[in-house]
């Protein structure tokens, strides 16, 4: 009972207070009162894991957001802007913006990498819930989705400036960017799976030398 009040206290202050993130986030913990309240909590800590997972189904609150989101495009801009010269394509940055000799590019906060971000972030630790017993190697996977992530979000800016430089500037928006952030994004998912099959060939060579 006391999970179940604490949840609708938490309802009361995210209203009162126009936090999202509280108000949301209450419905879990009345969810987890009623699971102890009629299962146990041997019943719920059989069920953590689900139950903890849901909380990434929530947005993360909007001031926690800005301040990802903007060092993510600084960190993309500087990775284009010392990639591109190295394909003979010149640029001088600004900030998040990247002045081409054909076009300007902006990386803007659609572009920062924020929100495959954390949709990698979530199916890494839901693939190695499911495909892993071993903790650590979650945790690996877990962790690994970020620069894995980021370097995509990078690979995916350097591509638009190829693009845009030495075919059609028109790529750098559209159909085609947006398609192209899906490819990218399932790149991301294949070295996710890759690292994960290199974790385990590693391993098993090593108990094959043993």
């Amino acid at each position: 009972m006391a999970l179940i009040v604490g949840g609708l206290a938490l309802l009361i202050v995210g209203q009162l207070g126009a936090e999202l993130f509280l108000s949301r986030s209450s419905l879990l913990f009345v969810l987890a009162g009623f699971v102890v309240l009629f299962g146990g909590w041997n019943f719920f800590r059989a069920v953590l894991f689900p139950w903890a997972f849901l909380f990434l189904m929530i947005p993360i609150p909007a001031i926690i957001f800005n301040q990802i989101t903007f060092p993510l495009q600084i960190l993309a801009s500087k990775v284009a802007a010392a990639t591109l010269p190295v394909f003979g394509v010149p640029v001088l940055r600004q900030g998040n913006v990247m002045m081409l000799a054909s076009q300007i590019l902006q990386v803007a906060e659609a572009c920062s990498g924020i929100r495959s971000l954390m949709s990698l972030v979530t199916l890494a630790i839901i693939y190695g819930y499911l495909m892993e017993r071993r903790l650590w190697i979650r945790y690996v996977l877990a962790l690994a989705s970020v620069p894995v992530a980021v370097a995509a979000n990078s690979f995916r800016i350097i591509s638009t400036g190829l693009m845009v430089e030495y075919w059609d500037p028109d790529k750098a928006e559209g159909y085609f960017h947006t398609s192209w952030g899906w490819i990218v994004f399932v790149v991301s998912l294949l070295m996710l799976y890759g690292l994960h099959a290199l974790i385990r060939w590693i391993l098993l060579e090593k108990s094959g030398d043993a």
